[in-house]
């Protein structure tokens, strides 16, 4: 074969990635819908006012349950340090479970409390993989969420260091590595 050219099976491939990723995206399109059902279902029960978004990024699903900037109601689907909200994500992901049969890795918002949280966290996580540069030794951070684990380990991975997890649930924390 030519340089330039490609064969039946490159193509059949490239085909079957462009197939499976329009697959996955439908897949996901289809959680963020029934998600989305769910959760106006309990905005109505609840008798509280909020616009559902829905997005795809990467391969998870996105869910946000959005109000008036000025709208302090959605705060108590949110709680304390976002524990109803992490209670609502899994029920949601439990909802599409159901109607699915396959795992969820949906991710919920509410009121814009978790791009608030991620923006936090990403300088947290730059902060200790800087503080970890300049000391050569590891920087222990306190326990944290998986999402909040996740949002941290990606921002000191952006720096060009290392990070892991330790510990047990719910004491899990994020350990910065100098080398």
């Amino acid at each position: 074969m030519t340089e330039g050219t490609t064969s039946a099976a490159d193509a059949g491939s490239a085909a079957q990635a462009d197939e499976s990723a329009d697959t996955l995206v439908a897949r996901l399109e289809q959680e963020g819908e029934i998600a989305a059902d769910y959760l106006e279902g309990l905005l109505d029960i609840a008798d509280l006012d909020g616009d559902i978004d829905m997005d795809v990024e990467g391969d998870r699903a996105l869910v946000s349950i959005v109000g008036d900037s000025d709208d302090r109601t959605l705060q108590r689907l949110v709680g304390q340090e976002g524990e109803v909200l992490e209670a609502l994500q899994e029920l949601t992901r439990l909802a599409v479970h159901r109607e699915t049969g396959e795992r969820s890795r949906l991710m919920l918002d509410i009121a814009g409390y978790r791009a608030r949280k991620r923006a936090e966290l990403a300088e947290l996580g730059a902060k200790a993989a800087e503080q970890a540069k300049q000391t050569g030794e590891p920087v222990k951070l306190r326990p944290m969420t998986p999402f909040e684990r996740k949002v941290v380990h990606d921002a000191v991975a952006a720096a060009g260091l290392r990070s892991e997890s330790e510990g047990e649930e719910p004491q899990r924390c994020v350990v910065v590595l100098a080398s």
